[in-house]
């Protein structure tokens, strides 16, 4: 009787484990991931460019918090590593333009780099040191998708760090390489975060890396696509992108990514003439340097939550 009644708690707790782990409830996080597999949605991921460094300091702890509570969907930030190997949150090769230091961050170590305070984005000192990418990643754990823009040359350091924190699967990373060069690197790793390719039309490697992605019939989650002009070309190959089931990441941030679609236009004149030309383009994914109008525009209009 008392090894019955042993058994039946064990299978009771079993099954409770179970339908515990059916019925949990997606992180914020995945929520969003799950959106970026939806090729056909029609909801417009916010990216923040730097987290909200209009008033914080860029790339900062602070203007990454101030971004999630805001309640954007990505925020794109960028590595560097010191010469001690720790990765930092940083921008720039140097230091002199972001904090009261001077320098390159690889000649650097990280204990010399915390001496220095971060500066806003009109060079005034802050109170903020330059955050380490694992200080970056428990901050954002579950809560939103990152998006590591320059620091595809630190993947194997930074997927270590991202499968420890347990953080892999919200991590989006970028570049400019080949598919098959890619492709090499993620084979080697039995996890990998996921990957965006980056097509800039006005760059003479844009063209070719998109043309070799059509041609080996590969279908990224989504591509980054930037130009400087509209042309037919720009037109043709968003509609391309679109039918082959990618999601369609853009940029507002300045003129010369998007042929003169940027945030200070629509700060100035009419958000619908700048962000309703993004959408109406296809656009899924924008990222701004001003995140809480455009979650205004996009609220306002059906596009996001």
């Amino acid at each position: 009787m008392k090894k019955t009644a042993i058994l039946i708690i064990s299978v009771l707790a079993s099954l409770f484990l179970v339908s515990d782990a059916w019925g949990a409830r997606p992180t914020r996080a995945e929520k969003i991931v799950a959106e970026l597999h939806k090729p056909q949605s029609k909801t417009v991921l916010v990216a923040a460019h730097r987290g909200d460094w209009r008033n914080w300091p860029e790339n900062s702890l602070p203007a990454m918090q101030s971004a999630i509570d805001m309640g954007v969907d990505i925020i794109e930030l960028d590595l560097k590593m010191t010469k001690d190997s720790v990765l930092v949150v940083c921008h720039d090769a140097k230091v002199d333009r972001t904090t009261t230091g001077k320098g390159r961050v690889c000649d650097m170590t990280y204990d010399s780099i915390q001496t220095f305070w971060l500066r806003a984005g009109h060079g005034v000192k802050t109170g903020v040191k330059m955050p380490t990418l694992r200080e970056a990643l428990e901050l954002c754990k579950d809560k939103v998708v990152i998006n590591i823009d320059k620091g595809y040359e630190y993947y194997d350091e930074a997927l270590a760090l991202c499968e420890e924190l347990g953080v892999t699967g919200q991590i989006l990373i970028k570049g400019t390489a080949m598919p098959e060069k890619v492709s090499e690197k993620f084979a080697s790793h039995p996890r990998n975060m996921l990957y965006m390719p980056i097509v800039n039309l006005s760059q003479p490697k844009g063209k070719p890396l998109y043309e070799t992605y059509k041609a080996k019939g590969i279908t990224p989650m989504a591509y980054e696509l930037c130009w400087s002009e509209r042309t037919p070309e720009v037109d043709a190959t968003m509609k391309e992108m679109l039918d082959s089931g990618a999601k369609l990441w853009v940029n507002s941030l300045w003129p010369s990514l998007n042929g003169g679609l940027c945030d200070d236009a629509a700060q100035l004149g009419s958000p619908e003439e700048i962000y309703g030309k993004l959408v109406s383009d296809g656009a899924t994914v924008i990222q701004t340097d001003r995140p809480v109008l455009l979650l205004e525009y996009l609220r306002a209009n059906g596009h996001h939550e």
